[in-house]
């Protein structure tokens, strides 16, 4: 997309946050949104927490398996190291980042470009996840996905953990996790 300018000649920029369960997509879009830039031959840096090496260290991977190359980073500053001459900035896994996330992303859409974060809005207790809370109230566009429950075949929008751990991050997939709506998740 474009960064049109404004009526002064500045680029504007943007935050879109893509939010929902685990299963729900979320990184499918994100890869989606990125592929249309690139088709339109506009620059863009995309970025991941060092963390998640769930599926590949470097690429974000999502469930289906596609993949896009990406920059893992320790610290969500780093990316403004990082960041380069771009025009768009894809972030996958914004749960995992630390604090500085929404001011890295207030920075770099304040410098005109369009910021896409993907990330779980709640953690496996349905509590609001990291940071996510602070950048969907900041961003300029929000788009929650469900998944379907497997249980019931409901819409889900909880992150079911399957498994007997109790800390809130937990690097898993389907053999850890499961979408359920509220009252599956209940039982």
């Amino acid at each position: 997309m474009f960064i049109e300018p404004s009526l002064t000649g500045e680029r504007r920029g943007w935050i879109e946050v893509i939010c929902g369960s685990m299963f729900s997509g979320k990184t499918e879009e994100l890869i989606r949104r990125i592929k249309r830039v690139r088709i339109a031959n506009i620059p863009v840096s995309i970025f991941k927490p060092q963390m998640d090496i769930r599926y590949d260290k470097k690429k974000i991977v999502s469930h289906d398996t596609n993949a896009i190359e990406s920059t893992p980073v320790a610290h969500a500053k780093d990316i403004l190291e990082l960041v380069g001459e771009v025009d768009v900035v894809g972030i996958d896994e914004a749960q995992f980042f630390d604090e500085d996330i929404v001011a890295v992303c207030e920075e770099l859409a304040g410098r005109g470009l369009r910021v896409i974060v993907a990330g779980l809005d709640m953690d496996y207790l349905g509590k609001p996840f990291g940071q996510m809370p602070n950048l969907l109230a900041k961003a300029d566009y929000v788009t929650k996905l469900h998944a379907i429950c497997m249980q019931c075949g409901n819409i889900a929008h909880v992150s079911y953990r399957i498994v007997e751990q109790d800390q809130q991050v937990l690097l898993g997939e389907k053999d850890s996790y499961e979408p359920r709506c509220r009252i599956c998740a209940k039982k």
